[in-house]
């Protein structure tokens, strides 16, 4: 079927609330680069919303789902557990930063139920319910973590009360006027005005922002955190879904800052386009909940975990930090050039190859709502699939596999100036 034919029954049969606008059907795919049904090549610089770092289908990662394809594809982990589960609940306590030297791990399918049970844990192991998030925050689309989402549209509007015990600061962003110490006097008043500290289970951040914008934490802030949660016995969990697996140019953002949180959660690319995430955590907070507390039918699945594990070997073996920090370096060297010569161009920032940039109004300093939208659309024309992001909508986000050569980065870099020259004629 093309497009058009496929497009027919997306509209008949699709419920509009999760049909995507783009009306290109992916028929195969390839490192950084899609082919439509049309046989149209895409450069991909989306990467399924950071799910791709390692690109599409790598040669590793497929051998390693095939044969264990050949082997089991279900049983539920809860039923009649299988080897890649808790290998790869090994590799994931081996690797992740968390306090203390035991650690241990649960696996789920998705960002949003990683979050959920990070929240669980967190709860049961202190005795307390509330939960303090901040702006612009996206922990997922399930009722829970709409709560502890900082954005209302698209993600809350038509929804309905969220659940309780959720409270909000700002995140540090100096861009938009927000200092590390005015976020955490807002957690402070907090601590005063909504929730006592003493009723406070987590705080829970994404070290690097992603559908807020791709806002940076700083280190300095990220150490007060840790210190505010110690002082008053609150569980600091890290979310690390979209920022997780080399993006940053680490295994984890949090790394950056040589904080060691009591939880991480993650997902994305943790297996490379299949769907599983993980919360890991010191040992003693990730017990203290009741035997079967804790699970759901696919969580882990056999498939995806020996993805996963075939996702961490190739980091390791392909130097795939490196390339983070590499590409990371070229993103932001070509930032600094359309810095110079666009002036809605503003705020270029990166950690590693996790990379963004956004759009002022020159003349009020505000920001310019329409230029990210209008970028995505000419870079969509030009065969650029690019994502726009941020609590105004006024961000573009680079998420362009890890994997991909240089020439093509380039070549998806040259679209979004010719793109740029355009749009500000």
């Amino acid at each position: 079927m093309n497009n058009a034919e496929l497009n027919a029954l997306k509209n008949q049969y699709v419920a509009s609330g999760g049909a995507p606008a783009n009306g290109a059907f992916a028929a195969r795919a390839e490192n950084a680069e899609i082919w439509d049904e049309d046989g149209q090549r895409w450069i991909d610089f989306a990467g399924g919303i950071g799910v791709l770092n390692l690109g599409h289908r790598h040669p590793k990662v497929v051998e390693a789902v095939k044969a264990q394809l050949d082997k089991v594809m279900h049983t539920c982990s809860s039923i009649m557990p299988y080897a890649p589960y808790v290998q790869l609940a090994k590799a994931l306590c081996e690797l992740t930063p968390t306090r203390g030297t035991a650690r241990k791990a649960f696996l789920a399918n998705s960002g949003a139920e990683a979050v959920e049970n990070a929240v669980k844990i967190a709860r049961a192991a202190t005795g307390r319910s509330g939960i303090i998030v901040f702006d612009g925050a996206f922990h997922g689309r399930t009722m829970m973590t709409m709560a502890m989402t900082g954005k209302v549209l698209p993600y809350k509007n038509d929804f309905g009360p969220m659940p309780g015990d959720v409270y909000r600061a700002p995140y540090p962003n100096p861009a938009h006027g927000i200092s590390d110490e005015q976020s955490l006097a807002a957690i402070r008043t907090l601590f005063k005005t909504d929730l006592a500290p003493h009723r406070t289970a987590a705080i829970v951040i994404e070290p690097v922002q992603g559908e807020g914008g791709f806002y940076i934490a700083s280190a300095n802030f990220l150490k007060a955190l840790r210190a505010l949660c110690d002082e008053h016995g609150i569980l600091l969990i890290v979310d690390e879904i979209q920022s997780g697996f080399a993006r940053t140019g680490k295994l984890f953002a949090i790394e950056h800052s040589g904080v060691e949180p009591d939880i991480v959660t993650m997902a994305k690319s943790l297996a490379d386009g299949m769907p599983l995430s993980a919360v890991v955590g010191n040992a003693e907070v990730m017990d203290t909940s009741g035997p079967g507390s804790l699970g759901g039918t696919y969580g882990g699945n056999p498939l995806s975990c020996a993805a996963a594990l075939a996702v961490i070997k190739v980091i390791e073996e392909e130097d795939i930090l490196s390339k983070s920090q590499q590409l990371g370096q070229v993103l932001a060297e070509r930032f600094a050039v359309w810095a110079d010569r666009f002036p809605a161009f503003a705020h270029p920032r990166n950690l590693g190859a996790m990379a963004a940039f956004e759009f002022i109004d020159p003349a009020t300093g505000k920001p310019d709502t329409t230029m990210a939208p209008a970028l995505c659309q000419k870079a969509k024309e030009k065969g650029l699939i690019l994502l726009s992001c941020g609590f105004y909508g006024n961000t573009i986000r680079i998420l362009v596999p890890l994997t991909a050569p240089g020439a093509l980065v380039e070549e998806g870099l040259a679209i979004i100036e010719s793109s740029l020259e355009e749009l500000t004629r």
